[in-house]
């Protein structure tokens, strides 16, 4: 009697532990949670990875804390967050950049596409193909023939090697079997100054950065044209070499825990439909494309492959 006493105490401290085991799960966050942004602040991509956060933390109970940790574009921040501790306090937001293609770029980095849980993807950074307003191309017809005609004479100006906007003019060219000379910069800001001064041929900078300067917005790389450029076609339209555009989100250390993740796309989704996040968003010209984890990290994956396949093939490396 004695031992079935004890038996059925063992089966219900058991039970206890269980229920006490998931409620600790579901009871997230207990505790401030780090959001490393992997870029400078006050850039485009710390403002809208902030927008994210914001809306994300007003739906939990604890203070989600932005920290910018740049360098090595992006590879630094995102670094730190593939060795944090994979308990759902430390994640990431921003663009995938930095695992699609500074693993490609920089052999000695120790994570890689696969080293992440992938949340929720929030916004698209969509590129131009654009010149000064000055220049005499008015189309990507007549720019790709100046190119065809004069080899190596044009210039173009991205911020830098690896960027989307160097590797998406470099596949144009590459595939379209042209010539251009690349100016690399530190950062789009020397750059756009170069070219709203009609020192460079043309660039391809983002739609927010393009929006409301002096410049000809010629094409738009993506597969449906931007409310911002109505006029400017896709280079689909154009049946042209185009390049995905700029994938951000919200990323965790992988190995976090599911219910975790879950709550976190969950309270990502809801964010990216609110006019808190929208708003925001469409002021700085992005363009709002949620995909739950899966489908982030399928993208990601496929994005990762495509740019280790180009940056191969054009023998990129980092300076």
């Amino acid at each position: 009697m004695i031992v079935r006493r004890l038996a059925k105490l063992g089966v219900g401290a058991a039970c206890m532990c269980a229920v006490l085991n998931a409620q600790a799960q579901t009871a997230y966050p207990v505790r401030p949670v780090q959001v490393i942004v992997a870029y400078p602040a006050g850039g485009a991509v710390d403002v809208m990875a902030r927008n994210l956060v914001n809306v994300v933390q007003s739906q939990f109970n604890q203070q989600f804390v932005v920290v910018n940790r740049d360098g090595a574009s992006g590879a630094i921040g995102f670094g730190l967050l593939a060795n944090a501790t994979n308990d759902g306090y430390t994640l990431g937001a921003g663009p995938t950049t930095p695992m699609s293609v500074m693993p490609h770029l920089m052999k000695r980095l120790k994570y890689d596409v696969h080293s992440f849980e992938y949340i929720c993807q929030s916004f698209e950074n969509v590129f131009t193909l654009s010149v000064p307003q000055e220049s005499p191309y008015r189309s990507v017809a007549e720019l790709l023939n100046a190119v065809r005609e004069n080899p190596g004479k044009l210039t173009y100006g991205s911020g830098g090697i690896g960027t989307v906007p160097q590797l998406t003019v470099s596949n144009l060219m590459w595939r379209s079997k042209l010539s251009v000379t690349g100016v690399q910069y530190r950062g789009e800001a020397p750059m756009m100054l170069d070219l709203l001064a009609g020192r460079l041929s043309f660039g391809s900078p983002s739609v927010s950065l393009a929006a409301g300067r002096n410049l000809r917005v010629l094409a738009v790389f993506a597969d449906e044209r931007h409310a911002t450029f109505p006029d400017a076609p896709t280079f689909k339209e154009l049946n042209l070499p185009s390049m995905p555009p700029g994938l951000n989100g919200l990323f965790a250390p992988k190995g976090t825990p599911r219910a975790v993740l879950a709550q976190l796309e969950r309270a990502c989704e809801n964010a990216v439909q609110s006019d808190t996040f929208i708003t925001p968003a469409k002021r700085m010209h992005a363009q709002i494309a949620y995909l739950g984890g899966a489908a982030f990290r399928a993208r990601a994956i496929e994005d990762w492959r495509y740019k280790g396949e180009l940056i191969r093939a054009l023998d990129l490396r980092m300076e």
